[in-house]
């Protein structure tokens, strides 16, 4: 499932279309195509790994699950793929495998934009409130919880957890306050990180612990598990990553 980082590269690449009117709109997606044909591409806005293409009154909301993606002036996927096929006089941009939903702007103002790991709008303060109004959640699941942190995806999680030092299986609760400090730096962090690496195709080149199997710090094999309700690939280091829990007599 591509992370926020790789949406918001998306955007960059798709912001040439911004201020531009749409000759003819196809695909399979079970929208009024027609609606947007005249209209103009106003604003480009992600939201962690959701983009949102607004057209005035009304906006589609694209989501590209585990397998989507999108291209540029050229199709390289076959029909039955594409969701959305916008042309523009400069172009035409083609979104694949994805889920593509047409709403009302207005809804775009319940968005709690300070969420998004990458926004100008972070707020590591609203981060940490709703955090701490979760203590029994374990951190490999608030990593993952988009109200919290809007963008961060597996990858991001366990690279994360691995450079603080975290068990994936800690509860939030348990979390001395240095340590829930340096979870909501580092997922932010990371984030740039990501888009760096990204950038300049080499993200995999500096994976210390996301599909490795041996810890870079003590040599010892990484740990590979499905952890927290979200049940998603955990790779960790049982001697590095201390495991925080709560027990029955804390307070």
């Amino acid at each position: 499932m591509p992370e926020g980082p790789s949406i918001f590269l998306m955007k960059e690449q798709c912001e040439r279309f911004v201020g531009q009117t749409v000759i003819s709109a196809k695909g399979n997606a079970k929208i009024d195509m027609e609606y947007f044909v005249g209209r103009t591409l106003q604003e480009y806005r992600t939201w962690g790994k959701q983009s949102f293409l607004i057209f005035g009154d009304m906006t589609f909301r694209i989501h590209l699950l585990m397998f989507g993606s999108f291209s540029i002036d050229e199709q390289t996927k076959p029909d039955k793929s594409v969701r959305l096929h916008l042309e523009f006089k400069n172009g035409d941009l083609y979104i694949y495998s994805c889920s593509v939903k047409l709403i009302d702007s207005q809804s775009l103002k319940e968005i709690d934009w300070s969420a998004d790991v990458l926004s100008d709008d972070w707020s590591s303060l609203k981060a940490r409130k709703k955090l701490k109004s979760q203590p029994e959640m374990m951190v490999c699941d608030a990593l993952l919880d988009q109200n919290i942190f809007s963008g961060v995806g597996n990858i991001i999680k366990n690279e994360v957890l691995f450079r603080i030092e975290i068990h994936p299986e800690s509860q939030l609760g348990a979390l001395p306050s240095k340590k829930l400090t340096e979870l909501i730096t580092e997922a932010r962090q990371y984030s740039f990180d990501f888009l760096k690496w990204k950038r300049d195709f080499v993200l995999k080149k500096h994976w210390l612990a996301h599909t490795k199997k041996i810890c870079p710090k003590c040599g010892e094999k990484l740990i590979k598990k499905y952890c927290g309700k979200t049940q998603r690939r955990s790779f960790f280091c049982e001697k590095d990553q201390k495991l925080y829990t709560k027990t029955k007599a804390d307070p």
